[in-house]
């Protein structure tokens, strides 16, 4: 059975979602890489740190250019969604698991919106977790400044400090629970696709045949 039109998500919906999908993979990877750099720039002697510490200010840059990207597309498609909303589920669908769909979704919006805001807030207080000072500036892409976000900048410097430790923190909770949602999303779409063969990965992938 051929899908219709009305049983697939818009081309505006699908375009964002994979636009979303594949920077957050990128940001995760990126998130990674940099930790791992900046972590290991104090084992390197002095003339290699200073080599190296431009490479990782300049993925710095990318992974918060890239995270308000997302940021930007996620509210883009959160309300898309709500003027278009997807179709519906296959009648069939044991309840239990439409309700697993829809908390997967939520918790989708979640990260998306979640990362990036604290990523913004982490950079605003002007400390990084440890309370030290780390006065940094958000370039887009090289293109204009992002202002950090006046209520956290303008707050007091403890008050900062501390908001610098839970914005890691959330940051990296928030990481982790990326991950275990991509893993349940990608595993129920193969489970949907090739085990109950009722075509509900179809309606993000054209390509695919309902079978």
């Amino acid at each position: 059975m051929t899908a219709s039109e009305t049983e697939r998500y818009t081309t505006v919906a699908i375009v964002l979602h994979w636009l979303i999908a594949f920077s957050i993979l990128g940001l995760i990877g990126a998130g990674w890489w940099m930790t791992q750099a900046a972590e290991g720039l104090r084992d390197l002697p002095p003339a290699e740190r200073r080599a190296m510490a431009p490479q990782v200010q300049a993925v710095f840059q990318l992974h918060k250019s890239m995270g308000l990207t997302v940021l930007v597309l996620s509210l883009a498609r959160l309300g898309w969604r709500l003027i278009n909303p997807p179709p519906a589920l296959p009648s069939g669908m044991p309840g239990w698991q439409k309700a697993a769909a829809s908390l997967t979704h939520i918790g989708f919006y979640v990260v998306m919106l979640g990362l990036p805001l604290s990523g913004w807030a982490y950079v605003s207080t002007g400390f990084n977790a440890a309370g030290d000072p780390f006065p940094v500036t958000t370039m887009w892409f090289g293109l204009f400044e992002v202002p950090h976000l006046a209520f956290i900048a303008d707050a007091a410097e403890e008050v900062r400090k501390s908001m610098a430790a839970a914005a890691v923190e959330a940051h990296e909770l928030l990481v982790y629970a990326t991950v275990a949602l991509l893993a349940l999303h990608v595993g129920a779409a193969i489970k949907h696709q090739w085990v109950d063969k009722d075509g509900v990965a179809a309606r993000m992938l054209p390509f695919l045949k309902r079978t």
